[in-house]
């Protein structure tokens, strides 16, 4: 046995120090950091040594070792995350070569010093720092089982549109759960969608439910509409709209829009729409779950209608349409980065009782608001509309984020409309569909930076009526909600030139420039990660061989390009929460990069890169054919061969900023390792590392931030003045949705609900799980 152990302890050694030694040497003719090179020789080495039996090996590894701490610590200071590749793996082998085994191998068994206690230690100090791991991890005691008040008038608890008001704020005004009582929170009840579709789709149930009276309303991927009991999750109607799925590779829908008619009574006085994957506006009754025979034909309106020929799976509705001024206005998702001349962005408005078209916002046409002409259709390849939309109801507008004129990575071809509207947000009259104002995010976008979350309405001192617009750049602009104009400073600043032969590149990017920015650190070649020496060299070599000149970095066919923030952002359709009594925006974020490259059309059909179609429906992550411009496309996550990102952790964070100045208060990582790790496999151990996220939070009045979103399977509540974590539950999947809160009259309590669905994308499992939490009954 210990002959075994030490072939199989020299052979690693000798096999790990000839991977570093060449990964070393290509890193140094690549201008990179010496030191991989020689921590190679210097294994070789040693494991030579051993095969000969020389007792000298073991002191020439501990040297080495101390001379490899040294330059850890000069090259990363003494952060944990960043020392941890450099000199984990090597100090386990060093503690080997302590063993009686190996010295016993070398002839060398004089006592070591401390032998007695050096296992026994290390066994305590790795049995001290897993527990102490669960430990930090435990759910805080609650100080008070005291309840806070009860809402101050009825409406209070309701939760009547997605993010809560029209304006997305993601408030509650309610406070009976509080800082000192969350502890004593506990799951209320479970409604479970079922199976959707035919089980080949991903799914992902973002639903942001809604809840206007005494029913709770949601909607599940395949479109299903569902009326809940709040108080006790039981099913009250479900309307199935029959939702053709074929080419749909995620069943998606984030949320359902209420209306009440205006001095209307009887059936469908009270309505529930919703907008499916296969391009339909339906109208329910909100009591019954029946279509409302008024509205379009037959309850729904066919949102295909002007787009002209729709391939399967390249245009569908996944988020509720926004209400103003009795109209309900919405977009779609075009599929990414497939083809030239995919279906129209178009935006478009219908009357909210009769379903009779009202206008269109056509990006092609920009200033005429009608239906095309016989024969015509809206005009395709234009920027979409997908996020959710916010409307202000004093103002009589609509608040529309927008994406790319597709493809995504190529702009060669685009329109100055196309450009004048694309990754921006526009203000258009709820009237007559006309443009007040538009604020571009993104110059020229060529990163698939398009607008994804809804942007959020806040009333600031003076009588200033603000818009923040979160992006995937990480850069939050505050804006004039009425003129469209920055509240807080905004600056062109050059940016990295040198685009591909036919293409067009901004000289300048608008950022924010007293908002923090939420990208994270700029990337290093020092700030390549892993788990391992080895695994790190080759995301040094990686980042060596790509070009990176900063955000906004071009793609190159030569090169690989490092996209920093990801597609991923900064800040994805989650967007972020405003406590309105303190003045605080809540802003979750992600820290992960890209690794992209464009790909000449020559090569792309060499490799048969064709867009997507009904029958391979793949995801939106690369390669991207972008047919018809003289680029395919190469679009991944910037990772290690252990399929975990390049650069180091924490990959997540929550923040809270003062929404009056841009200063930020406070900065958390946001989940542990426990679910996911190397390989995407569950590590199982709560490492407060920061996982990605994806999905939204909740603020109440009473100084609570709820939020799900991560990788982890769990659900937080942190105080929302200072980010200390007050409570957690563990969730049967990622809760990558937006929590609501409401308060149901049957028992006198608030309830914090959230979709526990997880996300394919986001490696965080699968559930059906609707999960409601709530106070325990007096």
């Amino acid at each position: 046995m210990q002959r075994f152990l030490n072939i199989a302890f020299l052979s690693s050694l000798t096999i790990t120090g000839a991977s570093l030694a060449w990964l070393g040497g290509r890193l140094l003719l690549l201008g990179g950091s010496p030191w991989y090179l020689a921590s190679g020789i210097v294994m070789v080495a040693v494991a030579l040594l051993g095969w000969r039996r020389r007792s000298v090996s073991i002191l020439l590894f501990w040297l080495y070792l101390a001379a490899n701490l040294g330059w850890a610590t000069w090259e990363v200071g003494a952060d944990g995350w960043a020392l941890a590749p450099r000199i984990a793996m090597p100090m386990g082998l060093g503690l080997y070569m302590l063993t009686p085994f190996y010295r016993r191998h070398v002839g060398r068994m004089q006592p070591l010093p401390g032998a007695r206690l050096l296992w026994p230690g290390l066994a305590l100090i790795l049995a001290g720092g897993v527990g102490l791991a669960f430990w930090a991890d435990r759910m805080p005691a609650p100080r008070s089982e005291l309840w806070g008040p009860p809402p101050a008038q009825a409406g209070d608890g309701d939760w009547i549109a997605y993010g809560n008001d029209r304006g997305g704020s993601r408030f509650s005004p309610l406070a009976q759960i509080t800082p000192a009582n969350v502890g004593h929170l506990r799951p209320a009840w479970t409604y479970r969608t079922g199976k959707l579709g035919d089980g080949k789709q991903g799914t992902a149930f973002q639903v942001n439910p809604l809840k206007i009276g005494n029913r709770l309303y949601l909607c599940a991927g395949n479109n299903d509409v569902i009326a809940l009991d709040p108080e006790t999750g039981r099913q009250l109607w479900r309307h199935n709209p029959k939702t053709d799925l074929a080419g749909v590779y995620g069943l998606v829908c984030r949320g359902v829009t209420y209306y009440r008619v205006p001095q209307a009574n009887g059936p469908c006085a009270e309505r529930i729409y919703t907008a499916t994957l296969d391009a339909r506006l339906i109208a329910l009754d909100a009591a019954t779950g029946r279509p409302c025979p008024g509205f379009g034909r037959g309850g729904q309106v066919d949102l295909r209608s002007g787009l002209g020929t729709v391939d399967k799976g390249y245009y569908f509705v996944t988020s509720p349409p926004a209400l103003v001024r009795g109209r309900l206005v919405l977009g779609g998702w075009v599929t990414d980065g497939q083809r030239i001349g995919e279906p129209s962005g178009v935006i478009r408005a219908f009357d909210a009782v009769s379903g009779d078209f009202a206008w269109a916002f056509d990006i092609g046409r920009p200033d005429d608001h009608g239906l095309p002409a016989p024969g015509a259709t809206f005009t395709p390849g234009t920027p979409n509309s997908w996020a959710p939309m916010s409307s202000d109801e004093s103002l009589g507008l609509v608040y529309a984020p927008t994406g790319n004129a597709t493809p995504d990575y190529f702009g060669g071809h685009r329109t100055a409309n196309d450009d004048r509207f694309s990754s921006s947000v526009i203000a258009l009259d709820a009237a007559t569909g006309a443009v007040r104002w538009s604020f571009q995010t993104t110059h020229h976008d060529l990163w698939d930076y398009d607008v994804p979350a809804q942007p959020t309405l806040v009333d600031l001192p003076g009588g200033v009526r603000g818009l923040i617009q979160p992006t995937k750049r990480g850069e939050i602009f505050l804006l004039d909600r009425a003129t469209g104009k920055p509240i807080l400073p905004v600056e062109e600043r050059p940016v990295p030139q040198g685009a591909v032969a036919g293409e067009r590149i901004a000289k300048t990017q608008p950022y924010s420039t007293t908002m923090p920015s939420f990208g994270g650190p700029r990337p290093t070649e020092k700030g390549m990660w892993g788990l391992t020496p080895i695994d790190q060299a080759i995301c040094r070599i990686r980042f060596r061989q790509a070009r990176f000149d900063g955000d906004m970095t071009p793609l190159s066919t030569e090169h690989p390009t490092i996209t920093w923030p990801g597609y991923l952002g900064g800040i994805d359709w989650g967007g972020v929460s405003v406590d309105k009594l303190r003045g605080l925006m809540i802003v979750n974020n992600n820290q992960v990069g890209n690794y992209n490259r464009l790909i000449p059309r020559a090569e792309a059909d060499r490799r048969g890169i064709k867009p997507m179609n009904a029958v391979h429906m793949g995801d939106v992550g690369g390669p991207a054919a972008q047919q018809g411009v003289p680029y395919a496309a190469q679009i991944a996550p910037f990772l290690s061969p252990l399929a975990i990102p390049c650069q180091q952790p924490p990959y997540g964070r929550i923040n809270a900023v003062d929404i009056r100045t841009g200063k930020m208060v406070w900065s958390r990582t946001l989940g542990t390792s426990r679910d996911s790790g190397p390989l995407a496999l569950p590590t199982l151990v709560p490492i407060p590392m920061g996982v990605p996220n994806i999905g939204g939070s909740v603020a109440t009045a009473s100084g609570l931030t709820f939020i799900g979103a991560t990788q982890e399977h769990a659900f937080r509540a942190f105080d929302t003045a200072t980010g200390q974590l007050l409570w957690k539950a563990r969730l049967p999947a990622g809760g990558n949705a937006s929590p609501s809160s409401y308060w149901s009259s049957a028992s006198g309590r608030q309830f914090i609900v959230i979709a526990a669905g997880g996300h394919g994308a986001m490696l965080s499992g699968s559930s059906d799980q609707l999960v409601a939490y709530a106070l325990p009954r007096k």
